[in-house]
């Protein structure tokens, strides 16, 4: 009796386990893929990896969709975030400012944090820039499987942070899709348990 009450336990409390997962990576799935039109002051494009003085194309479509916001109006300054990834490139955030530049975006319309190497540093270092220049509402641009975990962390850190994910991505197919996916779910937990 005490062996399959055990066994019952044990399955009951994996099954929850599972349960809790597969419901956290669906919320995760479908919180970046709903898309608001709001407007904001400022654009926080998070940084992703740079191939020598070009941005790869991951973070590529992160500027691009920032760009678009701005040539649309919908926000009034660009926040690039990213340090240097490997001793041998530029930083993330300038990299995207150079590349910003070139597309028609004032540089006086451009913020960067050329110092943090991780999400949760890209938020603080560009919540420091929104409180220094006065900013209020923000729109966090990543890709859309990255973004529940992101504006979380933001809005931890003070931001009045909203998604924006990036319409455009090379995580298309399920094989790119799955991994991403679980991935965040799992950086999702490990953020929620260790902020508690």
């Amino acid at each position: 009796m005490t062996k399959k009450w055990l066994v019952l336990t044990l399955l009951a409390l994996m099954s929850a386990l599972l349960l809790a997962i597969a419901s956290t990576a669906m919320s995760i799935y479908l919180y970046g893929n709903h898309t608001q039109n709001l407007k904001a002051d400022a654009a926080i494009v998070l940084g992703a990896a740079v191939w020598g003085e070009e941005p790869s194309p991951v973070f590529r479509e992160r500027i691009n969709h920032a760009i678009n916001l701005y040539k649309n109006g919908d926000v009034n300054q660009i926040i690039f975030t990213g340090g240097v990834g490997d001793q041998n490139e530029a930083a993330e955030a300038i990299v995207g400012k150079n590349y910003a530049i070139q597309q028609g975006v004032k540089t006086d319309d451009i913020l960067i944090e050329t110092l943090s190497r991780t999400t949760q540093q890209n938020l603080k270092n560009a919540g420091a820039i929104v409180s220094h220049h006065k900013l209020t509402k923000c729109l966090i641009v990543s890709d859309p499987l990255h973004l529940k975990r992101a504006v979380l962390m933001a809005r931890d850190l003070g931001i009045d942070a909203h998604p924006s994910p990036t319409p455009t991505t090379r995580y298309h197919s399920w094989q790119s899709q799955i991994p991403f996916l679980m991935r965040e779910t799992y950086f999702y937990f490990v953020y929620l348990i260790f902020k508690i």
